[in-house]
């Protein structure tokens, strides 16, 4: 995986001292006679500093693939639509709207298909080319009712069948009341096919009826179309329109971020197919499902299946596989231990429910720090809220990892390939402790400029200003370092990891011609050993992750860890 910045396992005052948390107070000031350039750190401007944090690059980084509707515009959107066609096709604003609903809002297939054939589209919509029937007498009788009527109480869908309108109220509300289905309700004779257009519902039915009529046709223009689809959070009145290709996850203007592919929660990097097993795995609607998966396994090495009746995590199967393993992960038991959270426990599943629990919190305290936090830190240190940003984005990008951490957890549940789900292990060991790091910034070393600090006696004291700044760049620096390290962890998982095998098969032929060379002794452990200043012909390992890197660089292509 390519990384702009590697994440060590720091401490908070380590961080400092870091220059991976300042690379972007870096400028080059000269060369050093050798080729090379010294740097330095040029000192930022605070309030610059701070403004720097919504530049145009920052932005153009994050180029939005989606455009957030409201109702307003969709509707604007809609008439535009219907206006076109009315003109186009010489017909009425109501008979072009169910044209176009029929088409599922399609102005290239209506078009034409109308102007291939127009009497056979009429009939397919139920649009009469000869409508508006004028009653024969004046006197008539309805056809629902049976009862009779003055022919100015009486209406039809255009064709010869006329009933009272009592009788068409009653007809339109009870279709409504089922659903979007009314936007192609019909004459209520069987036999009759002619299309019951809004403006006779608008002239004939409830205020509430057309309300909701109004209402479906409005959705119905957005979930007919293939770019556009509604918010699926609870209340939520907008829709989202996608411009992109590859990235399917948007954010709405009431901040909730989904997958507009299947608009379940944002999952990145885990594809859609793998969320709909796991939220199957996990869904409490089937109880047969529940008891198989609660009871039942199979074997990761044999595949037979395996009831869990009693006991730990710690399963076996029967001869002659004999294969040890978790019941919760289904990794090998040998791989088990303190760093999966003990030998009778197993954190590779249950870490993905705190994760969701984490970001509940996290959301929570963003919320916080933009009523009071914010506030309050003005008050003490008279900087403006608007120069405060950095602690805002510095939340929003805690939850974003923490919901990117939470479905790795379902990515590595299904990752069936060794040497890659060790990678990403790894990779996600190191994601877990950068977050953490951010988190307690963001948290306990923000306190601390919020709360006057109290000595043994009793007088208290408040940060300064200039440590304040300290802060400032300390937390904008850990929150940039973890933004840019999620991302290239979501581009590589969302690859595959393709490199490792490729990593694994060069390491392994470096292991080769050096087993051929010293009989083989110990040569496992020779990428693992740290490499020798010189250049050779056949690369060196990177100590971290053991990609064979050309003789050229000293710098790890993979995770930037120094060959020195």
């Amino acid at each position: 995986m390519d990384s702009d910045v590697e994440m060590n396992a720091a401490s908070d005052e380590e961080v400092m001292d870091d220059e991976d948390y300042y690379d972007y107070c870096y400028s080059d000031v000269g060369d050093d006679g050798d080729g090379g350039s010294e740097e330095e750190l040029v000192p930022v401007d605070y309030d610059e500093g701070l403004e720097a944090e919504g530049t145009d690059e920052v932005v153009s980084r994050r180029e939005q693939t989606f455009v957030v509707l409201n109702e307003e515009v969709i509707s604007e959107r809609q008439e535009e639509d219907v206006s076109k066609v009315s003109a186009v096709l010489l017909i009425t604003r109501e008979e072009a709207c169910a044209l176009l609903h029929h088409y599922k809002w399609n102005i290239s297939k209506l078009s034409d298909e109308w102007f291939a054939d127009e009497e056979k589209v009429r009939h397919t919509v139920g649009l009469l080319l000869n409508g508006n029937h004028e009653p024969g007498s004046r006197k008539l009788t309805c056809g629902i009712c049976f009862e009779g009527y003055s022919s100015d109480t009486m209406s039809s869908a255009g064709c010869a069948h006329f009933y009272c309108h009592e009788c068409w109220e009653g007809y339109i509300s009870a279709a409504i009341g089922g659903g979007p289905g009314c936007l192609s309700l019909r004459c209520p004779d069987p036999s009759c096919s002619a299309m019951v257009l809004q403006g006779m519902v608008n002239e004939l039915a409830k205020d509430e009826d057309k309300a909701k009529y109004a209402r479906f046709l409005l959705r119905a223009y957005v979930e007919g179309s293939k770019k556009t689809k509604w918010c699926p959070a609870p209340d939520c009145t907008c829709a989202v329109e996608f411009l992109g290709d590859e990235n399917y996850d948007v954010s709405c203007n009431c901040k909730f971020s989904f997958c507009w592919n299947c608009t379940e929660e944002a999952h990145r990097p885990v594809n859609c197919e793998t969320v709909s097993k796991w939220i199957l795995k996990n869904s409490a609607e089937s109880e047969n499902m529940n008891w198989i998966l609660a009871n039942s396994k199979p074997c990761p090495k044999c595949k037979r299946p395996i009831e869990k009746n009693q006991g730990c995590m710690h399963m076996t199967c029967t001869p002659p596989c004999k294969f040890e393993f978790c019941w919760l992960c289904l990794g090998a038991w040998s791989d088990h231990g303190e760093r999966t959270g003990g030998f009778y426990a197993c954190n590779r599943y249950e870490s993905a429910k705190k994760e969701g629990v984490s970001r509940q919190k996290a959301q929570a305290d963003l919320l916080k720090a933009e009523k009071d936090q914010l506030a309050n830190l003005t008050y003490i240190y008279g900087i403006p809220e608007t120069q405060l940003k950095f602690i805002i984005e510095a939340w929003s990008q805690i939850i974003e990892c923490r919901r990117v951490l939470k479905w790795t957890y379902a990515y590595g549940y299904y990752l069936d390939d060794k040497v890659k789900s060790d990678f990403f292990e790894y990779l996600q060991g190191e994601a877990e402790s950068g977050l953490e790091r951010l988190h307690q910034c963001a948290e306990k070393d923000l306190h601390n400029f919020l709360t006057p600090v109290k000595f043994e006696s009793t007088e208290t004291t408040t940060p300064t200003v200039a440590e304040f700044g300290e802060f400032r760049v300390k937390l904008a620096g850990l929150t940039s370092v973890t933004r840019n390290y999620f991302e290239n962890l979501v581009q590589a998982l969302e690859a595959g990891l393709e490199d490792v095998h490729a990593t694994a098969q060069a390491a392994g032929t470096s292991i080769a011609g050096t087993s051929s060379k010293k009989g083989g002794t110990k040569s496992k452990k020779k990428q693992h050993t740290k490499p020798s200043s010189d250049h050779t012909d056949d690369g060196w390992p990177c100590e971290r992750c053991t990609f064979l890197n050309p003789p050229s660089v000293v710098v790890c292509s993979v995770c930037e860890k120094s060959r020195y």
